[in-house]
């Protein structure tokens, strides 16, 4: 067997792909796993844009574009941002990728160098993390708990910048907590970055469609640092896309460039039938196709809050956006049942997935293995059951 690369040896495999692939296993073996595991949602695309892929097809759309998208699309884009978040970008400063993760690990590793510093509130998305490593940055973690939402302050992204730092990276709504910063709280980080001259702020604003608390509010808003951020988006969550893989960024135009010329490298432009599909995403009315389903994530999460409180030892807040709970579970570290003996939130993962039939992911994989996360992006059905299994065996744990 060959010597892989010290490039790979050093990334993890996805904790939420690992999990997801296990209870695939589970479930192949005829055991009946309900799977909270991935961020997917579970909504069909809409069919409007399914029919617009279709059409793509029927005329031959089938041909290289730009590496970034072609330009109509990246000028959809560009309305989609004045219009939602009243930005102002021009289409040579998008770039259309593969997925968000796309997005995101070419602003990374077009941006940082080894050994410079990126600072990364926890808990933080489970790629970030493995991203930068294939950067070789260094990472700065800023600790959060649920007494702050799970949200970082300025005194505290102050007290991190170093020398070194070059880049913030955070999601707001942020995946795994759900947590949704406001306009005043981005703008006093915003505040602490504008003093910093060398310093830029990835923001990845996937989840913006998922919001519970009124409109989305982007870092790139405020103009005295517009030009340090990096506004990251997609399709897959809003527009229920994950296998579609269409992710957008929206950068100052030099980094855009830089970002078009690895892409360039690597994959070329994402799939052309995608981007004609992405197109006639941007153009879609909120309140006909994506207020529905954000409605329908909001009473997920109202039922699977009640049904917590009956759970004793499951700490948590009410997340603001997204569709995750991350609840601390440090209630039953150190009790067992049988096999199994709980020290972490890995412990009480697999516990849940062999006792209850249950597929979390441990809090290990967004930084801290105090809590798990799971997603409530499936039926109130699987919901109401998941919880009820999850509540009968952690009643085993003495």
């Amino acid at each position: 067997m060959g010597k892989l690369s010290d490039r790979v040896n050093r990334i993890s495999e996805s904790q939420t792909i690992a999990m997801a692939r296990k209870s695939r296993e589970l479930k192949a073996k005829g055991i009946d796993i309900i799977s909270l595991s991935l961020g997917e949602p579970d909504f069909a695309t809409p069919q409007i844009i399914k029919d617009t892929a279709k059409k793509a097809i029927d005329d031959n759309f089938s041909y290289y574009t730009h590496v970034s998208g072609y330009v109509e699309l990246r000028e959809a884009i560009c309305n989609k941002f004045k219009r939602d978040n009243g930005l102002t970008y021009t289409p040579d400063e998008i770039v259309v990728s593969t997925g968000a993760k796309q997005s995101i690990a070419n602003a990374v590793l077009c941006l940082v160098n080894p050994g410079e510093e990126v600072i990364i509130p926890a808990p933080f998305w489970v790629s970030y993390l493995e991203i930068l490593k294939l950067a070789e940055g260094v990472p700065v973690f800023i600790e959060t708990t649920i007494d702050s939402n799970f949200k970082i302050s300025a005194a505290q992204l102050e007290a991190a910048i170093t020398p070194k730092t070059k880049l913030i990276m955070l999601s707001t709504p942020c995946n795994p907590t759900g947590s949704v910063y406001s306009k005043e709280e981005l703008k006093a980080l915003a505040e602490v970055v504008a003093k910093h001259e060398d310093v830029f702020i990835l923001s990845d604003e996937i989840y913006e469609h998922i919001n519970f608390i009124g409109g989305h509010q982007s870092f790139a808003q405020f103009d005295f640092i517009k030009d340090r951020v990096i506004t990251i988006n997609g399709v897959s969550k809003g527009f229920a896309m994950t296998g579609w893989r269409g992710g957008i960024m929206a950068a100052p135009k030099w980094l855009a460039q830089a970002c078009d010329k690895m892409q360039g490298q690597f994959t070329s432009a994402t799939s052309s039938i995608t981007q004609k599909a992405m197109h006639k995403a941007m153009e879609l009315d909120y309140e006909t196709y994506i207020l529905p389903m954000r409605n329908a994530f909001l009473k997920r999460r109202n039922l699977v809050y009640e049904l917590m409180k009956e759970i004793p030892g499951l700490k948590t807040n009410l997340p603001e956006g997204a569709f995750y709970f991350y609840p601390d579970v440090t209630f039953y570290f150190g009790k067992k049942y049988n096999a199994h003996t709980i020290n972490n939130g890995t412990d009480l993962s697999l516990f849940l997935l062999e006792e209850a039939n249950v597929a979390l992911v441990p809090g290990a994989a967004f930084g801290k293995d105090d809590y798990i996360r799971f997603s409530y992006a499936t039926s109130e059905e699987n919901l109401r059951e998941a919880l009820k299994r999850m509540k009968e065996a952690l009643a085993k744990l003495q």
